[in-house]
């Protein structure tokens, strides 16, 4: 595992990852139901999706959209194992520890700490180019 800052700054130099915000609809989710019932859903998504060493459909198994969560997860590399072998340094083929669950919660929510900050200060889900 990695420290949460030092590998959210690296995947904001990613082009691919770096491209990946929240919509609408998502940020409206996440306002609607707080950051705290989010991450609940966030650890019940780890647990079911990224825990056993070989998850089911893994590189396919988070969806893309319709929940804040998921979009933060491909942001945030912690969508499959493979990406969480590359970006976290936490290796497939085995089951997660309860401490690599919570980090990939807490690299989950500060991302979507960041997200709600940018919207925050600009005032719109919409205000990007990128």
């Amino acid at each position: 595992m990695k420290d949460i800052q030092e590998v959210l700054s690296r995947l904001s130099h990613s082009p691919f990852r770096s491209r990946i915000h929240l919509d609408e609809k998502e940020l409206d989710y996440l306002q609607s139901k707080g950051i705290s019932e989010v991450l609940k859903h966030a650890a019940e998504f780890v647990e079911k999706r990224l825990v056993p060493a070989w998850p089911v459909n893994d590189g396919k198994q988070t969806p893309w959209h319709n929940h804040p969560v998921f979009v933060a997860q491909h942001a945030t590399a912690t969508c499959c194992r493979g990406c969480l072998q590359k970006w976290h340094a936490i290796p497939k083929g085995r089951v997660l520890t309860t401490e690599e669950q919570g980090y990939i919660v807490a690299v989950i929510g500060h991302w979507l700490s960041q997200e709600e900050s940018v919207v925050a200060q600009t005032g719109s889900a919409s205000r990007r180019n990128t």
